[in-house]
């Protein structure tokens, strides 16, 4: 088995992800509460689709996104991967990708094939998949530039070929389009797409309610730490179960 293979072998442990009777306490208050939740299977065609997880801020999206991803840890409650508990040698097999994206003090290419280099890819496959991820993201022609010095779009789609070019099992964003232009926001959603239908699971919170309309197929709604219902995404917003998620659809002020 060649290095790249075994490293590939080593990242598809992660998968898939489950959270049991999760809860994670700040200052007294618990932020995420008593939550079970897994992120399986490929099984039905909703599936095959992201899963977004929706509800009003504060409500424990975005820190459930990282307990899930082991960057926190429970104060109850267990998460494992593919069974047992995280550990940071399968970590690259959760490909995770910020609001505000991180990005190196180098070029756009070397930020991709540096992280790739440290995974275990050598320099030469990982310039190539540097050059592969940048030519399907439409940046191609960014390659030499500084990282810190593309646009805000031009950053995030950057953070998103770099998490997709790992090839991870199951890749989870936290609002990857907001405050984008129109044109970064497309740009994203059709990656992420792409990336679905070739089999990756998908797991975003996002506050765009038409945005998940357009890309998810499922949605899980999430109020005071807590996920109120887990549906295909035509019956969430055709008929949530919840009193809750009606109003929030609604968009009223959900107290």
């Amino acid at each position: 088995m060649t290095d790249t293979a075994a490293t590939a072998s080593t990242r598809r442990k992660a998968f898939p992800i489950r959270g049991e009777g999760v809860s994670f306490v700040r200052d007294g208050r618990a932020i995420v509460d008593n939550v079970t939740i897994k992120i399986g299977a490929l099984d039905t065609n909703a599936a095959r689709r992201p899963l977004a997880i929706l509800g009003p801020n504060g409500a424990g999206k975005s820190v459930l996104l990282r307990l899930l991803a082991g960057l926190l840890r429970p104060t109850h409650g267990t998460i494992t991967w593919a069974g047992t508990p995280p550990d940071a040698g399968r970590a690259l097999d959760i490909g995770f990708v910020f609001q505000r994206p991180v990005l190196l003090r180098r070029t756009a290419r070397s930020n991709i094939a540096y992280v790739l280099n440290v995974a275990g890819f050598n320099a030469s496959e990982s310039l190539d998949r540097a050059a592969t991820a940048l030519e399907r993201s439409g940046l191609a022609h960014l390659a030499d530039r500084p990282a810190r010095q593309l646009s805000g779009g031009e950053q995030q789609q950057l953070a998103l070929a770099r998490a997709l070019a790992q090839e991870p099992g199951v890749l989870i964003l936290d609002e990857p389009a907001a405050n984008l232009d129109p044109a970064s926001t497309a740009a994203i959603e059709q990656r992420l797409r792409e990336a679905a239908d070739e089999g990756m699971k998908i797991v975003l919170v996002s506050h765009d309610l038409a945005q998940v309309r357009r890309i998810a197929g499922e949605v899980a709604f999430m109020h005071r730490g807590r996920i109120l219902e887990r549906t295909p995404a035509v019956d969430f917003f055709n008929e949530p179960s919840s009193k809750e998620a009606q109003t929030f659809i609604r968009g009223e002020l959900l107290l």
